[in-house]
């Protein structure tokens, strides 16, 4: 299970770059490379009702081995030749699929007591997979784009046949019925409950800001990096991108020991310092300070969302489930990245040179989270 997850989320990181590699190469628009998230995201959004009932119809890895034969389809594609964002869309279409059985399959591998090992054991082999994919991504793509797309299918083979070897469990709900209306009712039923929630609400709208900021500003580092460092190649983004994630890790181990669901509002300053950190980055011009700060960007982040994933599944489990309530997550979290990429992507084809881009972006992030902030402390 682990080595399926890591090589399949390796593949993931990695594939980014190099379809922004082969879109270049082709010498697209540059608002072209921000559509490659939208079509990569559209996915999680129009099957956001279907693909947790899909996981729990049938054995988790069998489900998990469906999508990465999907993801593999996808980065075949490219190499193919076929459109990057088409292709780019079919990876998505796997990545949906496979989220909610990644999840769901733990408990059902391991008893309670190894589950927070468990959970550990994952999401940290995921982290270090973010990492490497985005930095040998960047590499290979520099070096050369077929390289890196065969090596990309290459580990997406690898997942699938890890998946092969997870043991056949039993179905969690056999009696799942696929009815597209049927569960397209009962999905919105949920969101309904949810958006009443007032702390359900709070971790939604946090979240979804949160995961949006992090797809838009990988974008805008592909961008930034020639303008500010005068560095013309995939590596050095691709490493930026490196440093917000080990800031996330150190900002969620930070909310583990200090943060609990009775004083969740502690976050809330982390969570505005994201937006004056990104516009503080935009104005720089030396690697060092881009690291530095780009890493308290991470920090802020990862101490911002680890509480607020603890509230929403929290309160999910009292009313209209865990899984439920991932799969809502889900789709306002992905909503938020299409909206803001295509924020960025607006931006670009009105040609609003990315330093200023960056700053708006960083002041439209303080003021949503400060919006939401003054409303939580209202309501409390």
């Amino acid at each position: 299970m682990l080595i399926a997850q890591f090589v399949s989320a390796l593949a993931d990181n990695a594939l980014l770059f190099a379809a922004i590699a082969l879109l270049k190469s082709h010498v697209a628009p540059a608002w072209q490379i921000p559509m490659l998230q939208e079509f990569f995201v559209i996915a999680f959004i129009l099957l956001a009702p279907f693909v947790g009932p899909f996981a729990d119809g049938f054995p988790k890895g069998r489900v998990m081995l469906i999508a990465n034969m999907l993801k593999l389809i996808g980065a075949g594609m490219m190499f193919m030749s076929v459109n990057p964002l088409v292709a780019y869309g079919i990876v998505g279409v796997g990545a949906a699929a496979y989220s909610p059985a990644k999840y769901g399959i733990l408990s059902e591998l391991v008893g309670p007591d190894k589950l927070v090992k468990a959970n550990g054991l994952m999401e940290g082999s995921t982290i270090v997979a973010i990492l490497l994919g985005a930095v040998l991504g960047g590499k290979l793509a520099d070096i050369s784009v077929s390289m890196a797309l065969i090596s990309v299918c290459g580990c997406y083979f690898l997942a699938t046949v890890a998946n092969i070897f997870i043991p056949r469990l039993p179905i969690a709900r056999p009696d799942t019925k696929l009815n597209p209306t049927k569960l397209t009712k009962e999905f919105f039923a949920a969101l309904k409950v949810l958006s009443f929630n007032k702390d359900a609400s709070f971790s939604l709208i946090g979240s979804s800001i949160f995961w949006g900021t992090g797809s838009t500003l990988r974008l805008l580092l592909i961008a930034w990096v020639p303008v500010a460092l005068s560095i013309n190649d995939l590596s050095m983004p691709a490493n930026l991108s490196g440093a917000v994630a080990v800031g996330i890790a150190i900002g969620a181990a930070l909310a583990a020991n200090f943060i609990n669901l009775n004083n969740v509002n502690r976050i809330l300053p982390a969570g505005l310092s994201i937006g004056i950190l990104i516009m503080l980055f935009s104005h720089t011009n030396n690697l060092y300070i881009a690291i530095a700060l780009l890493m308290l960007i991470g920090a802020a982040g990862g101490f911002f969302i680890v509480p607020l994933n603890a509230l929403l599944q929290e309160r999910g489990h009292e009313t209209v489930g865990a899984g439920n309530a991932v799969a809502v997550q889900n789709f306002f979290e992905n909503f938020s990245m299409m909206t803001l990429v295509g924020l960025y992507i607006t931006m670009e084809k009105n040609a609003i040179s990315t330093v200023t881009t960056a700053f708006m972006f960083g002041g439209l992030i303080f003021f949503a989270i400060g919006i939401l902030a003054l409303k939580r402390i209202k309501h409390n």
